[in-house]
């Protein structure tokens, strides 16, 4: 993620996790995320924190697009538990899935050996103007995650503008 000298536009992190919302557990990766957005030229609005329930994501990321951000990326809640609903929770608010980029994330984590985000349910879509990425949670899987999306989010971004100043 080497473009930090042009900014790509402003990017909003959300953490799907019941025991950081009610201070159980420290958040660990929603630094991680921020320091590699940062580096990849995106100005980071925040970290927001959402339970695991559909309701809570699904406005996380509704806030995040009507606030304007080319890029949301949301970490967890994407496995195959009964609470893992960060997928439902997003395809609700969707225009346009983008299952290529789903794919390579899913394709490059499990290459890399993070498990969790082989076996991740994560989608990639538009919401308005707005790209929405969904993440596994282990650090290794959002950082192997934000390597493969550094490739491919410019060239999306860049559509997206297009289409908003149309």
């Amino acid at each position: 993620m080497e473009r930090s000298a042009q900014r790509l536009g402003r990017a909003l992190v959300v953490i799907v996790d019941d025991r950081v919302t009610h201070s159980e557990h420290e958040d660990t990766t929603g630094p991680l995320v921020t320091e590699l957005l940062e580096e990849a030229g995106f100005i980071v609005d925040g970290t927001v924190v959402a339970s695991g329930e559909t309701v809570d994501i699904r406005n996380a990321l509704n806030t995040a697009v009507i606030g304007g951000v080319d890029l949301v990326v949301t970490v967890g809640g994407t496995g195959v538990s009964p609470r893992d609903v960060t997928p439902e929770a997003t395809l609700g608010v969707l225009d346009q899935q983008i299952p290529g980029i789903a794919e390579a994330i899913r394709s490059s984590g499990l290459a890399a050996g993070a498990v969790d985000a082989g076996v991740s349910r994560g989608l990639v879509g538009i919401s308005g103007s707005t790209l929405v990425v969904n993440l596994a949670r282990s650090r290794m899987a959002v950082r192997d995650g934000m390597a493969t999306l550094s490739a491919l989010v410019p060239h999306v971004i860049e559509e997206l503008s297009g289409l908003a100043q149309n």
